[in-house]
């Protein structure tokens, strides 16, 4: 870790998204002059208008690929930056911070990683129209508008959903989730992380008190999976799965920032 204060922010965005999640925190963050970088994972580098019409991109990405991806942006840096990541993004940053990556983290409303046993019943129903099918392993998957609803916008009017559904949704990588969720079974899951390391940056999680598919308990038993380091926890009420969007997402933004500045437990 420096012992400056880090100038670059790295937001990592979750499935179902790209990047263009990020676009109102990304100008938050440049106008307080830090440098933002927001990267697509491989292949999702074109708008969000262009995977929907082909999506086979997104068909092809593994866990590992995409983490590997990331570490390149982040090590191509001059100096350890902040990373931020949200749903997936946050088992990304967690990835990251295991193979001693960043200056501090802070995962999102996170995808639990390999040892994290907790499976609630709303993260089932949420994720349950995927892995019903194997065959959906090999392919990139969509949400219907309702599915989306339930899993990301349930605080939000049907209109409100709506408008975020057709802005930024995109089909996710089928294989991301059958590897995420068998991902205690595989002695090798690209998810794993040690709990126990002793110089990771410091970590923070946010979690949505009203979040349906990575619910605050989940991340609440994830941060407690930790056993060494500055872990801490952080739950804001009323919030969705959308809680880098919805009405309120400049109170967690800052609170991300200035946690990732001076960090406690």
């Amino acid at each position: 870790m420096s012992t400056t204060s880090p100038d670059t922010i790295v937001l990592i965005h979750g499935l179902w998204m790209t990047p263009r999640s990020w676009e109102h925190w990304v100008e938050r963050f440049k106008a307080r002059g830090y440098k933002v970088l927001a990267p697509a994972y491989p292949g999702l580098e074109v708008e969000v208008e262009a995977l929907r019409e082909d999506p086979s991109p997104i068909e092809k990405l593994t866990i590992e690929e995409t983490a590997h991806h990331l570490e390149t942006v982040i090590r191509g840096l001059s100096s350890p930056p902040i990373l931020i990541g949200h749903s997936f993004g946050g088992a990304m940053v967690q990835i990251l911070l295991d193979r001693g990556l960043g200056a501090a983290g802070v995962a999102i409303d996170s995808v639990q990683v390999k040892g994290v046993l907790r499976l609630p019943f709303t993260t089932l129903r949420a994720t349950f129209p995927i892995l019903a099918n194997p065959a959906n392993r090999h392919r990139a998957v969509p949400f219907t508008h309702e599915q989306f609803r339930y899993a990301f916008t349930n605080t939000l009017t049907e209109a409100q959903s709506r408008a975020v559904y057709e802005r930024y949704h995109v089909p996710a990588p089928g294989r991301f989730l059958f590897d995420g969720a068998l991902a205690n079974f595989n002695p090798h899951a690209a998810t794993r992380v040690d709990f126990d390391k002793e110089d990771r940056a410091p970590l923070l999680f946010i979690a949505g008190s009203e979040d349906n598919i990575m619910p605050a308990s989940l991340n609440k038993s994830n941060a407690r999976h930790y056993n060494s380091g500055v872990v801490a926890y952080k739950e804001f009420p009323g919030r969705s799965h959308y809680i880098c969007g919805q009405e309120g997402w400049e109170e967690v933004a800052d609170h991300a920032l200035s946690w990732a500045l001076n960090p406690t437990a």
